[in-house]
């Protein structure tokens, strides 16, 4: 291959790597946010949040460092996680809560509290 051609190949992939370090960031950030909902998650929720953190600090990983999809899939499932235990947390305070269309339990709007989900 000539030189031009791995010039190319280089700044390719160091732009991938730019765009992948920048999503590792962006999620490392979404999940430092959800550390001050960290005393009402419980134990689950703290394993989900410290783990994320440490794997992403740690340069034992799966992929070699340059690459951080793999950084990316973990913090990314933490907050997945994080999110629907806040959600379930929520709801829960709520008081009244019903199960939505995916499955996960949600609040009842203020006209359908005191009916069952079936509207009886």
């Amino acid at each position: 291959m000539s030189g031009e051609t791995w010039t190319v190949i280089l700044v390719l992939g160091g732009l991938v790597a730019v765009a992948t370090l920048a999503g590792a960031v962006v999620l490392a950030v979404r999940v430092l946010r959800t550390r001050k909902l960290l005393g009402e998650l419980g134990a689950g929720g703290k394993v989900a949040f410290y783990g994320a953190l440490i794997y992403t600090v740690l340069p034992v990983d799966v992929l070699p460092d340059p690459i951080y999809l793999d950084d990316m899939g973990v913090l990314a499932g933490a907050l997945l996680y994080l999110t629907r235990l806040v959600h379930q947390r929520r709801a829960a305070r709520a008081g009244s809560v019903h199960r939505g269309p995916g499955g996960d339990l949600r609040p009842l709007p203020p006209s359908r509290q005191g009916r069952t989900p079936t509207g009886r």
